[in-house]
């Protein structure tokens, strides 16, 4: 559920300004805050950040920051995009759930790395924008519209499991759905703002890590946050 085809080749004529904006972007805001990774800094260089957020907003998309793309929603500053996708070591052919669709940007760079991705996402509006937009890119994604507290247990055991929402805990019903050496990620709230947990699963339990302290909105859900 892939793409591996350079993705400036779909853009229109005139759009090399993004490119080279993709680039400065890989340069300034991932290379010089420590993301080592080659494939993640090569994939960031080729997904076109600017078709995932509002056509009004596309001069902006390649700012170092998130983005308003409706309902409330955001799509993530760069960096935290990176640093998220680097800390999941994605491999070729691994089985992924992103708990969040958004604007769909964080699929296609998971889709990029050869994951199969399964995505899922609250709001009716943003799935559809997000799947019409992958599929617009050739990327093969399976989004569904529901609670991703709960996660997607259809389709467990998972390689991997990005939470793009802050969430109280580590959601229990994603721990059980997560494969044994997966890698859990997920935005805690700690009482003051969030730290980005990773939790691998472990013959011997979870073994958890802390990272960077970050903003996302909230995992809204049953196990997340109650509306």
């Amino acid at each position: 559920m892939t793409r591996r085809e350079p993705q400036d080749a779909q853009l229109p004529p005139g759009d090399e300004r993004f490119a080279r904006a993709r680039r400065l972007m890989v340069e300034q805001q991932l290379v010089r805050r420590g993301i080592k990774d080659r494939a993640v800094l090569e994939t960031f260089a080729k997904v076109p950040r600017h078709l995932f957020v509002p056509e009004h907003i596309r001069e902006e998309a390649y700012r170092d920051g998130p983005l308003p793309i409706g309902h409330g929603q955001t799509i993530s500053q760069p960096y935290m995009v990176a640093i998220m996708t680097e800390l999941a070591r994605i491999r070729p052919g691994d089985k992924v759930l992103e708990v969040g669709t958004g604007s769909g940007y964080q699929a296609a760079i998971l889709a990029e790395l050869g994951a199969r991705v399964y995505s899922i996402e609250r709001l009716p509006e943003l799935a559809d924008r997000a799947k019409e937009t992958l599929e617009s890119l050739g990327y093969s994604v399976c989004i569904r519209v529901g609670d991703g507290s709960e996660g997607w247990p259809e389709e467990a055991p998972f390689d991997r499991i990005l939470v793009t929402a802050g969430a109280p805990s580590l959601p229990d019903p994603l721990v059980a759905q997560l494969a044994m050496g997966g890698r859990l990620l997920v935005p805690v709230d700690d009482g003051f703002s969030q730290i980005l947990c990773v939790a691998e699963k472990t013959p011997d339990g979870l073994v958890v890590e802390h990272h960077d302290r970050c903003a996302f909105v909230p995992l809204i859900g049953r196990y997340g946050w109650q509306t």
